[in-house]
């Protein structure tokens, strides 16, 4: 390959996760924004408190547990683009659609079908995302998609809440949110014809692996495990910040919007920074996520949950971008899609098992919570430091 077809070969990688990561901003508006507001619409549809927590975890777990049989159909037929249109169009039309229920049983089953649809293309996407990081660095394109994904994240609720100020109702909200994403739909349809084939960019790529998975690839999933079950999900810290009267509601709000901001630069740096510095990087993204919780937890003045939630929010921001990244340097292209699979699946429940155990721990002893949270981010810190050099090379098979 000579100089132009290689910078050609390099622009047109880097246009296509543009593309993808201005799919995944404007998917992140649709369901980011209805996430904000399912809590309060199901009430108002009459569901207890008890439907409305078995909605979102049930949802979220069936979703993350899916992205296992949704990989294994991307690695046996590589339908990746086919796989992921469908995902795309089951997980944001059913937003809109939100707005013409009259019960919260007929929600409910929108939001898990919602769910469904993003375990359905996460895998498959991600595996197309992973080629085209090949020509522009691993950590960089992951960063860089991750970074244009929270700006979404941030935008969604904030569009929810101006509509919702201008004293229209939820079901107005959700129709609103029908508008990003037929945007999101017309943009990964015209990625599909602009780049049918993105395995071209990066040909006759093997990983580390050709058969089966390696054992470095398990000891990285058991360090994926460990940080998912130590970092605690928001919806705790911001009770804890409610119930201590730390902060006043809309503080707590604009708390969140804020890590979701660090979140979006720490991708770019820790990406660009995993580029040169490998999978050490993911090691160093635990350290800073078992600094979070002391300040967030420990310290009853308003600084404290500042300082903590800014540190909650670069260690997941390294996390999404670096943790993909390094899992496609250990994998070959064909064995990518049940990888990834394996990866989100073990990351979501361990997170959904890490929050829930998080706030029975919680009601006994928040200090002894935040024991448990440092421990679990300092031990896969440690397995990731200890065996650097096997996740790197693949030793160990």
């Amino acid at each position: 390959m000579n100089n132009t077809e290689s910078k050609n070969l390099k622009r047109g990688a880097f246009y296509f996760i543009i593309l993808l990561g201005l799919v995944s901003l404007l998917a992140d508006v649709t369901y980011e924004g209805a996430r904000s507001v399912t809590g309060p619409y199901l009430g108002l549809l009459g569901a207890s408190s008890a439907v409305v927590g078995f909605a979102a975890g049930f949802g979220e777990m069936l979703g993350y547990a899916f992205r296992l049989v949704s990989g294994y159909w991307a690695d046996r037929t590589h339908r990746y683009w086919l796989l992921t249109i469908v995902g795309y169009a089951l997980n944001l039309l059913a937003i809109p659609l939100l707005a013409f229920v009259g019960n919260w049983q007929v929600a409910v089953l929108l939001l898990i079908l919602e769910t469904l649809g993003k375990g359905l293309r996460t895998p498959a996407r991600d595996v197309m995302l992973s080629q085209a990081t090949k020509q522009v660095g691993r950590g960089f394109g992951f960063g860089l998609h991750e970074a244009m994904d929270q700006i979404g994240a941030v935008a969604g609720p904030v569009f929810v809440s101006i509509v919702l100020a201008r004293n229209l109702g939820y079901r107005d909200a959700f129709l609103f949110l029908g508008i990003p994403a037929i945007l999101a739909m017309i943009l990964v349809v015209t990625a599909r014809f602009l780049y049918p084939r993105p395995q071209e960019f990066e040909p006759a790529y093997k990983g580390i692996e050709t058969k089966g998975y390696s054992k470095a690839f398990w000891i990285y999933l058991g360090a994926v495990a460990l940080i998912g079950a130590g970092y605690i999900d928001y919806p705790l810290i911001g009770y804890h910040l409610q119930q201590n009267g730390i902060l006043q509601a809309q503080f707590i709000a604009l708390l969140y919007s804020l890590a979701m901001g660090i979140d979006a630069l720490s991708a770019l740096v820790f990406g660009a920074w995993f580029d040169r510095a490998g999978v050490s990087v993911v090691g160093v993204s635990a350290l800073i996520a078992a600094l979070f919780s002391p300040f967030a937890f420990l310290l009853h003045v308003w600084w404290g949950p500042v300082i903590g939630m800014v540190l909650w929010g670069i260690g997941m921001g390294a996390q999404e971008s670096v943790m993909r990244a390094a899992l496609a340097e250990m994998i070959p292209t064909e064995r990518r899609g049940v990888a990834y699979g394996f990866f989100n699946t073990v990351y979501g429940l361990a997170w959904f098992a890490g929050s829930f155990v998080m706030g029975i721990i919680y009601g006994f002893s928040p200090t002894l919570m935040v024991i448990v949270s440092v421990t679990l981010e300092l031990l896969a810190a440690l397995l990731i430091f200890v065996n650097r050099h096997s996740l790197e090379h693949g030793h160990g098979a």
